[in-house]
């Protein structure tokens, strides 16, 4: 059994949610407030030391034809320092619509007050983690 830490990278906000590969599903941890892409390390660490996950994924924002973006690079940066920092394997998985299904499954729960950045940002990563569950082999 693995378990695996999924983010949902942004500018202000990184979500985050854990998983395991057995049952293929994941539950929101936290978001982490950032400054123009950059969080406090040392809560990220916090939560790994926690969690102690195998490996790591991290959702990479593409255009919806498939191209990259400029958050798509940023994204790629805040892999290669959770990487250099930890020395987690990293997985990178396309996000596309990822935000667009948290606020779905979240106004369906909770209507607009379930729709909090932080909560957003930590479902997004569980339909990243899950989606990426999906794609395995």
């Amino acid at each position: 059994m693995a378990t695996i830490i999924a983010f949902d990278f942004g500018t202000s906000s990184i979500g985050a949610a854990i998983g395991q590969d057995i049952t293929k599903t994941a539950r929101p941890l936290c978001a982490f407030k950032a400054r123009d892409g950059q969080p406090n390390w040392q809560d990220i660490e916090k939560m790994l030391k926690e969690w102690q996950p195998d490996y790591l994924v991290i959702g990479l924002p593409l255009n919806m034809d498939g191209t990259e973006q400029e958050l798509t690079q940023r994204a790629k940066k805040f892999a290669n320092r959770l990487h250099g920092r930890f020395g987690y394997q990293i997985q990178l998985h396309d996000e596309r619509l990822s935000t667009v299904e948290a606020k779905a499954n979240l106004f369906e729960i909770g209507g607009y007050r379930a729709l909090k950045k932080g909560k957003v940002d930590a479902s997004s990563a569980v339909v990243i983690l899950e989606s990426w569950f999906d794609n395995l082999v």
